[in-house]
């Protein structure tokens, strides 16, 4: 059975929000949001226009020759690796091991089970 209106302490309470004395006349005005697309429009517009000067890389000549020299060690070593067949690299790898101390002892590799 609910409290009727004489028995509840919190009949007399104020309901809805509090406020304060110095807050009445102030509002918040309305965000512009049409004003903040247009300025993100402008914006990517100009960083679009300065993103092509800034792409071009001008290399030395001790870079050019670097790539180079990276270039053809990679070439290299691919044609390194293409040039052994896995049972030949599996062998090799085996031998490496025997050569090792017991220190460093794993399990020979094998290439038929």
């Amino acid at each position: 059975m609910p409290p009727s209106n004489d028995e509840d302490p919190y009949a007399h309470a104020a309901k809805g929000l509090l406020k304060l004395k110095s807050d009445q006349g102030v509002s918040k005005k309305k965000k512009n949001k049409e004003g903040k697309k247009k300025k993100l429009v402008e914006v990517t517009k100009i960083e679009e226009e300065e993103k092509p000067k800034t792409t071009e890389i001008k290399r030395t000549k001790a870079e050019i020759a670097f790539q180079r020299m990276q270039e053809k060690m990679q070439n290299e070593r691919i044609k390194q690796k293409a040039s052994m067949t896995h049972k030949q690299r599996v062998e090799e790898f085996n031998r490496h091991l025997d050569s090792l101390t017991e220190h460093f002892d794993i399990p020979k590799v094998s290439w038929t089970k």
